[in-house]
């Protein structure tokens, strides 16, 4: 499973997760308090549940791939493990886990219990050695390119991965920051002779273009960046004194940009001026670039093809016209060949040339790609029409035949394919220009007086909040950046990120959204996540990762690609060399050969056809722009892919794994009963339970401080008493000392340990709470059992009907859960569900994925909590509860961002119908060249007398690419299944 890109979605988790009877989430030591709907960083998570680890293991005795196997197969087994690779040519092991599950030493017992003596490599451990660059390659036009440039990529010493795509023209590569630079890394591209732009590092968590007017010299320009690097926060600047373009990273919790303006405007006593630089260089701009260029290229080569064309195919029919264009000029020249001589070279040399420079650049790094096959095809005929007219120019009897309208036309009708291919590349992913012109362009900054009155608001371009800005929102304004409110009533409409439909009241205390709409009231809110950490930034880097990476089933194509080209061009060669023998041994009828040309100039028509029908572009477009347009679609319905290889993992699913809490369940429960064992107030009996409760950030437990509360009407935020020794029993429960009584709160078990008696009355309690699918919390005051809380997670509206679709779907569905098995059995029988494992720890859901896998399944799981993590990543394909915590969504391979359970069933089907869509594009591509390249080669020409002119074996090559493209845009019109188009929820129909 390829590691997950981690992704914060903050603004949307809860903080459920799978605790239930025997897994409780444990109580943070010092958690501080925020305002209602406020998340907590996550690196407090982390001190707590143990963070992402790397260990490096040298691995002794490993002979073949069949070693490297057992033992990554053994790795993976153990609870905790995200990512295991084993080299077996390097004898090394590198394993990616969790260290709340897993340790160095437990995975290196189980290297040796495979048979292989293996020993923690220290340095390689402790340093954090890896940094990851996103760069844009300028040139790319089809997958030899992309191998080329990934091959040399990995060449270089220092880089630990890279993926480059052709559909995005971008290139990922994950490095070592100690051996190499991404400024060794744009070198060694440009080295490859591609043109390279840096698009962002690794360490630009927060960074700023700012352009500066008023710079002559560049002592001004150094005295600028010195002014701004003493700035505290500041971490790295870049500066383009040609564009006199600063490039600014820093910590956005320290300072921000308006700070940077102010500085570099008061240095020169006001000569400066500085401001966002303009857009450009983006993705958006760049497509744009590209596709005026092709489209100019075009325009400016049928100035010239258009009367080439003419001249041999149209004039020549015309008396009079064809009598002056075969007047001859010096020997057998005449006026025509010398108009389409002038007028064909400079398509072949100017307008063509970017063929020759790509023909270059492949050919010196030892490979072939698409301008290699139209360089050859086009200097084939323009040289042969030259050799022809220069031969008629020094004879009196030599009447020649010119091909100059072959290569012209050749070049024009590929530049028409290749304008059509960057314009419809350029719809694949409009899902990432959408989600970034959801961001508003301008926001209304606050300033309050000491008494919090509005004394100022200024409307500013809103990439200029900084974080604790207040900004102020307008009905029917964009969100201008994530934040919580801190004035104002309203409702939001969070659709276009979350794909709620119906809009959410906000108040004081809740979180908003950047990028959403505000409906109706006036909000003031306080920004605390901006730039690059909100969670549309954030969404949209997931996208781009996601298109970046690549599918399995492209490494197909990719291989083919290294020999498709090299074997073309023999084919090509052997067409003319068979023609040509075959002519000039007489092996076929002289009626064969057209008048106008001898069996020579038929054997390289045929040849020049071969070279230029074959399509590269075709196969290396099948997989990626499909893997753009599903991953956009399914961003644009909710559902977030991170990559080809959930996409293509998922269409193969055949079971899915569901946790209970906050999967199954709402997650949100709720106190329905209270039974007293012993005469209490109870007031006075949830004044203690809650006083122990109110420090525990399990779902139950909040439910009991909820329903406390009830007890003090009078009171919005109760002060609960204080409780002393307070300990969470992961698992089990909490204990404290409250008015020094002891008070614990658990289940069962928990109330066993600590030596107190359970009485039949309430077992009997349990067991009916069990039978109604709610969880029965047991109370004990100074070691005395006094009652029993009932606590209901209600079903989700819709579970037992998505239950249901899986399994006509020929999926089956499993229930994993840590709670009790009364409570297990009711939920599953409920929803549908028949196999259930109840009371499962972490590591106990992991190894009921894997056991799952063993039998041969290919398995989902779906879960919101830290406690599912470790069963995400051992599954094959991990969906996380948009609604989850982050460490779920970090671990998880697709992201189910409306917390729907019918996503589920959305992320499946449209995988399979992407995956649908990539084998016809490869049926289509294969199929083409299959069929193109014999019917280019004459094969029907002996029966039917049908050939194929070179111009148009070339535009049916640009057309494959087009129509490979086209046919990865159709996914844009997925509709989910229409099953969950009418699904009855509660008694609601839901019409999508």
């Amino acid at each position: 499973m390829a590691t997950a890109k981690f992704f914060s979605f903050a603004c949307l988790r809860n903080e459920s997760s799978n605790y239930g009877e025997l897994s409780p989430k444990p109580h943070y030591p010092s958690m501080p308090k925020y305002p209602k709907g406020v998340s907590v960083s996550t690196d407090e998570e982390k001190s707590i549940y143990g963070t992402e680890s790397k260990a490096v293991f040298s691995v002794n005795g490993m002979s073949c791939s069949a070693c490297a196997g057992s033992v990554e197969k053994a790795i993976k087994r153990l609870p905790g493990i995200k990512e295991a690779v084993v080299d077996v040519l390097n004898n090394k092991a590198q394993v990616i886990f969790y260290s709340t599950f897993v340790n160095e030493e437990m995975i290196r017992e189980t290297i040796e219990d495979v048979g292989f003596e293996a020993t923690l490599i220290i340095e390689e451990t402790n340093e954090k050695t890896s940094q990851v660059c996103r760069i844009r390659i300028k040139g790319l036009t089809c997958t030899s390119c992309s191998t080329t440039v990934e091959s040399a990529l990995l060449l270089i010493p220092g880089v630990q991965k890279a993926q480059v795509a052709l559909a995005t023209e971008e290139a990922e590569i994950q490095y070592d920051p100690r051996i190499l630079t991404y400024n060794g890394i744009l070198e060694a591209i440009e080295d490859t002779g591609f043109e390279a732009i840096l698009i962002s590092t690794g360490e630009d968590r927060s960074k700023i273009l700012l352009k500066v007017d008023g710079v002559f010299t560049e002592d001004s320009m150094r005295f600028i960046e010195s002014s701004l690097r003493a700035l505290p926060g500041v971490e790295d600047i870049d500066i383009d004194l040609e564009l006199k373009k600063l490039s600014v990273s820093y910590k956005s919790d320290i300072i921000g940009p308006r700070n940077f303006i102010q500085v570099i405007e008061s240095t020169g006593s006001g000569r400066f001026k500085a401001m966002i630089f303009p857009e450009g260089g983006g993705k958006r701009s760049h497509r744009q670039e590209e596709i005026e260029h092709y489209r100019q290229s075009f325009l400016w080569s049928l100035v010239f093809t258009i009367p080439v064309f003419l001249t041999s195919m149209v004039f020549m029919y015309i008396p009079g016209l064809k009598d002056g264009l075969d007047i001859k000029v010096v020997n057998m020249l005449s006026i025509g060949e010398i108009l389409r001589w002038v007028l064909s070279t400079p398509v072949q040399f100017i307008i063509g040339r970017h063929f020759y420079s790509g023909s270059y650049k492949a050919l010196r790094h030892g490979s072939a790609n698409m301008d290699v096959l139209i360089a050859l095809g086009t200097n084939a005929a323009y040289f042969y029409s030259v050799y022809s007219v220069l031969r008629a120019a020094t004879s009196p009897s030599f009447k020649s035949t010119d091909f100059f309208e072959t290569s012209s036309m050749l070049i024009s009708f590929i530049l028409l394919g290749k304008y059509l291919e960057v314009l419809a590349k350029g719809k694949t992913s409009e899902a990432i220009a959408k989600l970034m012109n959801l961001a508003p362009e301008t926001a209304t900054l606050l300033q309050f007086d000491d008494e919090g009155n509005v004394v100022k608001e200024e409307e500013m371009d809103s990439r200029l909040i900084q974080k604790n800005d207040a900004i102020r929102i307008l009905p029917g304004a964009k969100v201008a950046c994530d934040g919580f409110v801190i004035w104002g009533q309203s409702h939001v409409n969070e659709s276009m990120i979350t794909g709620e439909s119906r809009p959410v009241a906000k108040r004081k205390g809740d979180t908003v959204i950047g990028g959403t709409v505000n409906e109706n009231g006036v909000l003031h809110i306080r920004a605390t996540k901006v730039g690059s950490e909100s969670a549309l930034s954030q969404i949209v880097r997931l996208v781009e990762s996601a298109q970046m990476a690549k599918a399995p089933v492209q490494k197909f194509a990719d291989r083919i690609s290294k020999y498709f080209v090299p074997l073309v061009i023999i084919l090509s060669f052997s067409t003319w060399l068979a023609w040509y023998l075959s002519g000039k041994y007489n092996s076929y009828p002289k009626s064969w050969i057209p008048s106008s040309m001898d069996s020579f100039q038929l054997a390289l028509q045929f040849g020049i056809s071969v070279m230029v029908i074959a399509c590269p572009c075709a196969l290396g477009l099948a997989t990626p722009t499909a893997v753009m347009v599903g991953t956009g679609v399914g961003a644009s319905q909710g559902v977030l892919i991170k990559g080809g290889q959930a996409l293509e993992s998922a269409q193969k699913v055949n079971c899915i794994v569901f946790d209970k809490t906050g999967t199954l369940t709402m997650g949100k429960p709720v106190v329905v009963n209270t039974k007293l064992f012993r005469s209490m107030v109870l007031r006075e009996f949830y004044e203690l339970v809650a006083a122990a409760e109110v420090n525990s950030e399990h779902p139950s437990a909040k439910a009991i401080v909820e329903y406390a509360k009830k007890f003090r009407e009078d009171e919005e935020n109760p002060v609960w008493p204080e409780a002393e020794d307070f300990e969470s029993i992961t698992g089990h429960g909490v204990k404290a000392i409250v008015h020094n009584k002891k008070v614990i709160v658990g289940n069962k078990r928990l109330m066993l340990e600590q030596g107190i008696f359970v009485p039949v009355d309430a077992d009997e309690v349990l067991a009916e709470a069990e039978e109604l699918a709610q969880t029965g919390i047991l109370v004990s005051i100074d070691s005395v059992l006094i009652g029993v809380v009932a606590v209901s997670d209600p079903v989700k509206p819709g579970a037992r009907e998505v239950i249901s679709l899986l399994k006509s779907m020929n999926v089956e569905s499993k229930l994993v859960t840590g709670d009790n098995w009364g409570t297990a059995n009711a939920i599953a029988k409920e929803v549908g569900i028949n196999d259930v494992i109840a009371e499962a720890k972490p590591e106990d859901k992991a190894e009921k994925v894997k056991e799952l896998q063993s039998l041969g399944k290919v398995v989902a799981m779906v879960g919101d909590g830290i406690n599912d993590s470790p069963a995400l990543v051992a599954a094959d394909v991990g969906m996380a509860i948009g609604a989850g915590t982050d460490i779920a969504i970090e671990a998880a391979d697709i992201v189910l961002m409306k917390s729907n359970l019918e996503d589920v069933i959305t992320a499946i089907d449209l995988s399979r119908k992407t995956f649908g869509r990539i084998r016809l594009n490869y049926f289509w591509a294969f199929g083409y060249n299959f069929l193109g390249i014999p019917i280019a080669a004459g094969a029907l020409f002996p029966s039917t007398g049908f050939r194929l002119p070179p111009w148009v074996a070339g535009a049916a090559m640009a057309a494959s690419s087009v129509s490979v493209v086209c046919s990865s845009l159709l996914l844009k019109n997925y509709m989910r299944p229409k099953k969950l188009d009418n699904l009855e929820i509660g008694g609601i129909t839901i019409e999508s």
